[in-house]
């Protein structure tokens, strides 16, 4: 397993082995133990797979509130789309920030994504299948968003954004400046 760092501490690419022969491949995505002897120390407790079946496909910038804060594991299942994570932790030097990476089929490469980010992303392809393992489960009450599309966080999605297809949740989503964020920094 190949583990990098990005500008955002915590969140990391993990690009797993693939071993292939003439029947395709075998690719070992998650593995506790080798994994938390890279300092990840997480305990996944639900599977989500969700397909986007056109190109331009945003979903997010989505959330999970404490007591249900949520980290992810996030690979692409079919298809290509571009992963996003934005640091909400109020006191982190990076709040506001943002990091992007591929993830497709092809590349194998996940993101984690640690509590106290929002995390969204956009497809770059029809078809476009994401799955993720999460460390708390869903809870409507604890659910939240900001805009994809904040002029403040300047995220570059790839796409001209009013051509994003979109949820009526993700339509209505507040500004980051009009966000409280239930998140804290702890250094």
């Amino acid at each position: 397993m190949i583990i990098e760092e990005t500008p955002l501490s915590g969140v990391v690419v993990l690009t797993p082995r693939r071993f292939s022969d003439d029947r395709g491949f075998f690719s070992e995505s998650w593995n506790r133990r080798t994994l938390s002897e890279c300092g990840l120390d997480v305990d996944f407790v639900q599977d989500n797979h969700s397909l986007s079946k056109e190109k331009g496909t945003v979903r997010g910038l989505h959330f999970q509130a404490p007591p249900h804060a949520q980290a992810k594991l996030v690979r692409c299942g079919r298809g290509s789309l571009y992963d996003v994570a934005v640091d909400i932790r109020v006191g982190s030097p990076s709040y506001g920030q943002w990091v992007g990476i591929e993830l497709s089929f092809e590349n194998g490469k996940q993101l984690y994504i640690p509590e106290g980010f929002l995390h969204g992303f956009v497809t770059l392809e029809p078809e476009t299948e994401i799955v993720y393992k999460c460390t708390d489960y869903y809870s409507a009450s604890a659910d939240g968003a900001v805009r994809f599309d904040d002029p403040d966080l300047a995220i570059d999605w790839g796409i001209e954004t009013s051509e994003a297809i979109l949820s009526e949740k993700d339509t209505k989503a507040p500004f980051l400046a009009a966000f409280v964020s239930p998140f804290v920094f702890e250094s």
